[in-house]
């Protein structure tokens, strides 16, 4: 077993894993941190989906080993950032398990500068998968944070 301290929502955290662990299980079982969902496990879908050093990665993917640049998960965006506003008042999620991951997309972009277009944004989101289809809904709350 490995021991390693990781940058994780601006706290230095220090945690055992194994060496062919990915980050994935690493923030979720031995950090606790929930909002990282396990989608697919082969990086397609984007429910796992973190910033390291501010840039969208799937989580399953990357050996926590080999991290290591800052680690944002939703659990270190606050509550009043536009993205998670946006997301309670057009009710995006249904279910909710894949939304996570589309949101620290998401907000992401919000921390480009400029600011991309929303039309920009959804085409960046393509590649996360929404099981209930919530994508209008995604949408209309994407348009309502970036300009057109």
């Amino acid at each position: 077993m490995l021991t390693k301290t990781l940058s994780v929502n601006n706290q230095k955290r220090q945690v055992g894993f194994f060496e062919d662990e990915p980050l994935l299980w690493v923030l979720r079982e031995r950090l606790g941190l929930r909002a990282v969902k396990f989608g697919c496990g082969i990086g397609i879908c984007g429910a796992c989906t973190v910033l390291l050093n501010n840039q969208p990665a799937r989580s399953c993917t990357i050996l926590a080993k080999d991290v290591d640049v800052p680690i944002t998960t939703l659990e270190g965006i606050d509550k009043s950032h536009p993205v998670i506003r946006a997301w309670i008042d057009y009710q995006v999620p249904q279910c909710g398990y894949c939304q996570g991951g589309i949101i620290m997309s998401v907000y992401a972009m919000t921390l480009r500068k400029p600011l991309p277009s929303a039309s920009n944004v959804l085409k960046n989101l393509s590649s996360h998968i929404c099981r209930c289809g919530t994508y209008e809904r995604i949408a209309k709350a994407v348009r309502n944070i970036f300009p057109e």
